[in-house]
C-alpha cells in the first residue's frame, strides 16, 4: 500500500517525532544525547532551519523546527543518517536505529505552537522522570530560561510579549500550566513586514527609517520603545526594517 503524502505546513513549522525502531533505546548515555544535539546544531547551521523546541527521551525525540530553504525530508534524512552512522560505530552495530517513517505534524498558528512547545517540555514529567520541568537537562526548556544554544527562543517569546524579560516570566508560568492557552495570546495579531513598515513610518513621522542607525542613542531608543509598544510589531521586524541589530532593539 502506498504511503500517504506528508501534509505541508504553510508556516514551515513542524512538530517532529523520531522513535527508535521497535521502540528501542536510541540514547544509551549522555554522550549520545550530546552527539544528537551537536548533530542538530550542525545541520541547523548548514541547512538554514530554525529549532523552536526539543526534548530527548530514552527511545524517542520531539522537535519543533521551521523549514526555510531546504525541504523537511532532506533535513531529517541528514540528521538521521549522521547520528545513526556515529551511533553504529560507537556500539559496533549495523542496520536501522530509527523507525523508517518519522512522524510530522504541521503547526499553523501561534496558539497551537505554544501548546506543542509546552507538551514537549512536559514530556519528562508525564513519563515520571522528574516532577519539576526545569530539572530535566535534555530539553530546550533550559535554553529558554537560560542561554540559547541551538533554539530560536525569540520567536516564541515575542508571542507572549515584546519585552523579553516579561516574556520569560510568562513563559515559565505557561510551561507549568495545563489545558488551554491564554486568550490574549491566542488572539494576538501578527503583522506582515509591509504592515509593520507602515507603523514604523507613522511613529517616525518625517524621519527616514535609515536615520535611526546614526541617531543619538537616547532619541533613537525613544523611537524604538514606541515601536516595541505597537501592537503586532515584533522586535525582529523592527531590526529588519531599521537595519539595527536585534540586541540594540531589545535593549532600547
Amino acid at each position: 500500500m502506498p504511503r500517504t503524502a506528508r501534509k505541508k505546513s504553510n508556516s514551515g513549522i513542524y512538530h517532529i517525532m523520531l522513535r527508535g525502531i521497535n521502540r528501542q533505546i536510541i540514547f544509551e548515555d549522555d554522550e549520545d544525547r550530546v552527539k544528537f544535539i551537536d548533530t542538530l546544531k550542525h545541520y541547523e547551521q548548514k541547512c538554514g532551519f530554525n529549532v523552536f523546541a526539543y526534548c530527548l527521551m530514552d527511545n524517542h525525540v520531539h522537535l519543533i523546527i521551521k523549514v526555510n530553504n531546504e525541504s523537511l525530508e532532506s533535513i531529517m534524512k541528514r540528521i538521521r543518517v549522521s547520528y545513526v552512522y556515529w551511533y553504529n560505530l560507537k556500539y559496533k552495530r549495523s542496520g536501522h536505529l530509527f523507525q523508517d517513517r518519522y512522524k510530522s505534524e504541521v503547526i499553523e498558528d501561534d496558539s497551537y505552537l505554544l501548546s506543542v512547545v509546552r507538551y514537549i517540555h512536559q514530556n519528562p514529567i508525564k513519563a515520571n522522570i522528574t516532577p519539576v520541568i526545569g530539572e530535566y537537562p535534555w530539553s530546550s526548556y533550559g535554553e529558554y530560561i537560560g542561554h540559547p544554544c541551538i533554539v530560536d527562543t525569540t520567536f516564541v517569546f515575542e508571542i507572549f510579549s515584546q519585552d523579553i524579560e516579561k516574556a520569560k516570566e510568562i513563559f515559565e508560568d505557561f510551561m507549568d500550566e495545563q489545558g488551554t492557552i491564554f486568550f490574549e495570546i491566542k488572539n494576538k495579531p501578527r503583522l506582515t513586514d509591509e504592515e509593520a513598515k507602515q507603523i514604523v513610518k507613522q511613529v517616525l513621522g518625517n524621519i527616514e527609517t535609515s536615520e535611526l542607525q546614526t541617531m543619538e542613542k537616547t532619541k533613537r531608543d525613544g523611537y524604538l520603545r514606541q515601536l516595541k509598544a505597537s501592537e503586532g510589531v515584533s522586535i525582529r521586524q523592527i531590526a529588519r526594517i531599521s537595519g539595527l541589530t536585534f540586541n540594540i532593539v531589545v535593549k532600547a
